[in-house]
Protein backbone atom coordinates (compact mmCIF):
# COMPACT_ATOMS: atom_id res chain seq x y z
CA UNK A 1 0.00 0.00 0.00
CA UNK A 2 1.52 3.54 -0.72
CA UNK A 3 1.21 6.45 1.20
CA UNK A 4 -0.76 9.83 0.64
CA UNK A 5 1.09 12.74 1.02
CA UNK A 6 -0.54 16.55 1.89
CA UNK A 7 1.29 19.19 1.14
CA UNK A 8 0.41 22.82 2.03
CA UNK A 9 2.07 26.11 2.41
CA UNK A 10 0.31 28.23 5.21
CA UNK A 11 0.83 30.90 7.17
CA UNK A 12 1.28 31.37 10.97
CA UNK A 13 -2.73 31.37 11.46
CA UNK A 14 -2.77 28.84 9.37
CA UNK A 15 -4.06 30.02 6.45
CA UNK A 16 -3.51 28.11 2.76
CA UNK A 17 -5.63 29.94 0.59
CA UNK A 18 -3.75 30.93 -2.82
CA UNK A 19 -0.32 31.03 -1.70
CA UNK A 20 1.06 30.96 -5.23
CA UNK A 21 -0.69 33.88 -6.63
CA UNK A 22 -3.93 36.26 -7.20
CA UNK A 23 -5.42 33.95 -9.66
CA UNK A 24 -6.01 31.01 -7.47
CA UNK A 25 -8.51 32.51 -5.84
CA UNK A 26 -9.78 35.74 -7.48
CA UNK A 27 -13.09 36.96 -5.98
CA UNK A 28 -13.15 38.07 -2.20
CA UNK A 29 -9.33 37.47 -1.01
CA UNK A 30 -6.92 40.26 -0.83
CA UNK A 31 -3.69 38.62 -0.50
CA UNK A 32 -3.02 35.92 -3.20
CA UNK A 33 0.09 35.58 -4.02
CA UNK A 34 1.63 36.25 -0.31
CA UNK A 35 3.88 32.71 -0.30
CA UNK A 36 6.12 34.72 -2.95
CA UNK A 37 7.90 36.87 -1.24
CA UNK A 38 9.03 34.57 1.58
CA UNK A 39 10.57 32.32 -0.55
CA UNK A 40 14.30 31.31 -0.45
CA UNK A 41 16.90 29.07 -1.65
CA UNK A 42 16.56 26.64 1.04
CA UNK A 43 12.45 26.32 0.78
CA UNK A 44 13.08 25.88 -2.37
CA UNK A 45 15.13 22.67 -1.93
CA UNK A 46 13.07 21.33 0.74
CA UNK A 47 9.83 22.02 -1.95
CA UNK A 48 11.52 19.50 -4.42
CA UNK A 49 12.91 17.39 -2.02
CA UNK A 50 9.67 16.50 -0.62
CA UNK A 51 8.28 15.72 -4.33
CA UNK A 52 11.00 12.88 -4.88
CA UNK A 53 9.86 9.04 -5.43
CA UNK A 54 6.22 11.16 -6.61
CA UNK A 55 4.53 8.98 -8.87
CA UNK A 56 1.11 10.47 -8.83
CA UNK A 57 -0.49 13.64 -8.21
CA UNK A 58 -4.05 14.18 -6.74
CA UNK A 59 -5.37 17.16 -7.30
CA UNK A 60 -8.73 19.09 -6.75
CA UNK A 61 -10.61 20.73 -9.94
CA UNK A 62 -9.31 24.20 -9.58
CA UNK A 63 -5.89 23.56 -8.37
CA UNK A 64 -5.78 21.12 -11.76
CA UNK A 65 -6.98 24.04 -13.79
CA UNK A 66 -3.97 26.37 -12.64
CA UNK A 67 -1.58 23.40 -13.01
CA UNK A 68 -2.68 22.09 -16.25
CA UNK A 69 -2.66 25.88 -18.07
CA UNK A 70 1.10 26.60 -16.60
CA UNK A 71 2.99 22.79 -15.65
CA UNK A 72 2.85 21.73 -19.52
CA UNK A 73 4.50 24.76 -20.87
CA UNK A 74 7.64 24.68 -18.25
CA UNK A 75 9.55 22.31 -19.33
CA UNK A 76 13.30 23.47 -20.01
CA UNK A 77 12.92 26.97 -18.18
CA UNK A 78 13.43 27.09 -14.84
CA UNK A 79 11.02 25.02 -13.23
CA UNK A 80 11.63 21.55 -15.64
CA UNK A 81 12.81 19.52 -12.61
CA UNK A 82 9.26 19.74 -11.48
CA UNK A 83 7.53 20.39 -14.66
CA UNK A 84 8.84 17.14 -16.07
CA UNK A 85 7.73 15.25 -12.76
CA UNK A 86 4.33 16.99 -13.03
CA UNK A 87 4.21 16.30 -16.29
CA UNK A 88 5.08 12.28 -16.45
CA UNK A 89 2.75 11.09 -13.52
CA UNK A 90 -0.60 10.45 -13.07
CA UNK A 91 -3.16 13.57 -12.41
CA UNK A 92 -6.34 11.97 -10.85
CA UNK A 93 -8.73 15.02 -10.16
CA UNK A 94 -11.87 15.46 -7.57
CA UNK A 95 -14.67 16.99 -9.09
CA UNK A 96 -18.42 16.81 -8.73
CA UNK A 97 -18.96 18.27 -12.12
CA UNK A 98 -17.86 17.05 -15.54
CA UNK A 99 -14.44 18.92 -16.40
CA UNK A 100 -12.59 18.98 -19.45
CA UNK A 101 -9.19 17.76 -18.20
CA UNK A 102 -6.40 18.83 -20.90
CA UNK A 103 -3.63 17.80 -19.07
CA UNK A 104 -1.93 14.27 -20.22
CA UNK A 105 -2.35 11.63 -18.08
CA UNK A 106 -5.71 12.61 -16.60
CA UNK A 107 -8.51 11.19 -14.28
CA UNK A 108 -11.41 12.28 -12.68
CA UNK A 109 -12.13 10.15 -9.57
CA UNK A 110 -15.78 8.79 -9.24
CA UNK A 111 -18.49 9.71 -6.79
CA UNK A 112 -16.91 8.23 -3.81
CA UNK A 113 -13.92 9.66 -2.82
CA UNK A 114 -13.15 7.77 0.09
CA UNK A 115 -12.79 4.47 -1.83
CA UNK A 116 -11.12 6.59 -5.24
CA UNK A 117 -8.67 7.68 -2.72
CA UNK A 118 -8.08 4.08 -1.45
CA UNK A 119 -7.73 2.59 -4.86
CA UNK A 120 -5.09 5.29 -5.61
CA UNK A 121 -2.91 4.23 -2.54
CA UNK A 122 -3.09 0.77 -3.33
CA UNK A 123 -2.10 1.54 -7.20
CA UNK A 124 1.24 3.98 -6.25
CA UNK A 125 3.56 3.87 -4.16
CA UNK A 126 3.83 8.42 -3.52
CA UNK A 127 0.82 10.08 -3.97
CA UNK A 128 1.04 14.01 -3.68
CA UNK A 129 -1.82 15.81 -2.85
CA UNK A 130 -0.63 19.73 -4.15
CA UNK A 131 -2.93 22.77 -3.01
CA UNK A 132 -6.65 21.43 -3.19
CA UNK A 133 -7.74 22.90 0.04
CA UNK A 134 -11.51 21.82 0.07
CA UNK A 135 -10.11 18.37 -1.10
CA UNK A 136 -7.24 18.18 1.39
CA UNK A 137 -9.84 19.12 4.28
CA UNK A 138 -11.65 15.98 2.93
CA UNK A 139 -9.33 14.22 3.22
CA UNK A 140 -8.08 14.94 6.95
CA UNK A 141 -11.57 14.85 8.04
CA UNK A 142 -11.85 11.44 6.72
CA UNK A 143 -8.36 10.71 7.75
CA UNK A 144 -7.37 9.50 4.47
CA UNK A 145 -4.11 10.92 4.47
CA UNK A 146 -0.36 9.09 5.54
CA UNK A 147 1.16 12.29 5.40
CA UNK A 148 1.51 16.18 6.23
CA UNK A 149 3.56 18.64 5.13
CA UNK A 150 3.34 21.68 6.39
CA UNK A 151 5.32 25.07 5.34
CA UNK A 152 4.62 27.48 8.28
CA UNK A 153 5.49 31.02 6.93
CA UNK A 154 5.88 33.81 9.65
CA UNK A 155 2.87 36.31 8.53
CA UNK A 156 -0.59 36.71 9.86
CA UNK A 157 -3.07 37.21 7.98
CA UNK A 158 -6.63 36.72 9.62
CA UNK A 159 -8.83 36.40 6.78
CA UNK A 160 -8.76 33.13 4.14
CA UNK A 161 -9.18 29.29 4.51
CA UNK A 162 -7.64 27.79 6.85
CA UNK A 163 -5.90 24.49 7.08
CA UNK A 164 -8.97 22.95 9.49
CA UNK A 165 -11.18 25.20 8.79
CA UNK A 166 -14.31 23.55 10.11
CA UNK A 167 -15.46 19.88 10.69
CA UNK A 168 -11.71 18.96 11.65
CA UNK A 169 -12.04 15.69 13.55
CA UNK A 170 -10.15 14.84 16.54
CA UNK A 171 -6.80 13.22 15.45
CA UNK A 172 -3.26 12.29 16.66
CA UNK A 173 -0.03 13.15 14.52
CA UNK A 174 3.53 12.14 15.00
CA UNK A 175 6.52 14.71 14.12
CA UNK A 176 8.37 12.40 11.87
CA UNK A 177 11.57 14.49 11.98
CA UNK A 178 13.21 17.57 13.10
CA UNK A 179 11.71 20.92 11.94
CA UNK A 180 13.66 23.01 9.29
CA UNK A 181 13.67 26.95 9.64
CA UNK A 182 14.30 28.49 6.83
CA UNK A 183 16.19 31.88 7.00
CA UNK A 184 13.32 34.09 6.21
CA UNK A 185 11.78 32.15 8.93
CA UNK A 186 9.79 29.90 6.95
CA UNK A 187 9.43 26.31 9.24
CA UNK A 188 8.49 22.81 7.01
CA UNK A 189 7.39 20.60 9.41
CA UNK A 190 6.64 16.88 8.48
CA UNK A 191 3.88 14.89 10.28
CA UNK A 192 2.57 11.09 9.92
CA UNK A 193 -1.04 10.08 10.78
CA UNK A 194 -0.74 7.97 14.37
CA UNK A 195 -3.44 5.96 15.91
CA UNK A 196 -5.87 6.80 18.41
CA UNK A 197 -7.63 10.45 19.10
CA UNK A 198 -5.98 12.77 21.36
CA UNK A 199 -6.07 11.90 25.13
CA UNK A 200 -6.94 14.37 28.09
CA UNK A 201 -5.13 14.85 31.65
CA UNK A 202 -4.73 16.35 34.45
CA UNK A 203 -1.40 18.33 34.60
CA UNK A 204 -1.87 18.38 38.25
CA UNK A 205 -1.66 14.53 38.82
CA UNK A 206 1.46 13.36 40.26
CA UNK A 207 1.95 11.19 36.91
CA UNK A 208 1.91 13.70 34.82
CA UNK A 209 5.40 13.14 33.72
CA UNK A 210 7.54 15.18 35.23
CA UNK A 211 10.58 13.94 36.58
CA UNK A 212 11.28 13.80 40.52
CA UNK A 213 14.42 13.47 42.21
CA UNK A 214 12.99 12.37 45.66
Amino acid sequence: MGLIHVELFATLDLVAQAPGGPEEDPEGFPFGGWQAPLLDEAAGTQILAAYEDTDALLLGRRTYDIFAGYWPHQEGGDDNEIATLFNSVPKYVASRGKPDLPWAGSTQLGPDLAAAVREIRDRHEHVKVVGSLDLVQTLLREKLFDRLDLWVHPIVLGVGKKVFDGGAVPTNVALLEPPVAGPKGTVYLRYGLADGTPETGDMSAPDRGVERDD
